[in-house]
């Protein structure tokens, strides 16, 4: 279940995600918050920077390094509108986030536990808590509006 908090934090995420599809990025938002502060929130940026790696998780979780100074997000959450990849789910260990917070599992590239599950997976330094496909319906209808009005024939 879900607590106000989460879901604000949540709507935080879609708002950027919302931001990425205004400037042609796949939708996808991310925040880290830890102790009701947020460390860092962005959406991808992989058509701006022309990099593959530009992921949201990845841009939010840098900013959110930069900020705690010692190299971990120890305590943070990380709200995302869809499921981490495996590069961000693998990132999100090494950094060791608490939580992560996601509002639709992706069946294509998902490592949270569609595809595999690294982000719990007991063989790593660190598993992260998972509470995934909480607001799946508004993540599928913003990636529908997104791919057919920017990439028709291409299916999210």
């Amino acid at each position: 279940m879900l607590s106000a908090d989460d879901r604000r934090w949540l709507d935080v995420a879609f708002g950027l995600a919302e931001d990425a599809a205004r400037t042609a990025e796949v939708p996808v938002g991310a925040v880290v918050v830890r102790s009701g502060r947020v460390l860092g929130a962005r959406h991808n940026e992989t058509i701006e920077r022309r990099s593959s790696l530009a992921h949201a998780e990845l841009l939010a979780l840098s900013d959110a390094l930069a900020d705690a100074g010692d190299g971990y997000v120890l305590g943070a959450d990380v709200y995302v509108t869809l499921e981490p990849c495996a590069m961000c789910a693998g990132a999100l260990v090494l950094a060791r986030a608490r939580r992560v917070v996601f509002a639709a599992w992706d069946p294509k590239a998902g490592a949270c536990g569609s595809l595999m599950n690294i982000a719990a997976d007991p063989r790593l330094n660190h598993e992260l808590e998972i509470v995934g496909g909480v607001d799946a319906e508004r993540a599928a209808l913003l990636l529908r509006r997104f791919f057919s009005e920017r990439r028709p024939g291409v299916v999210p």
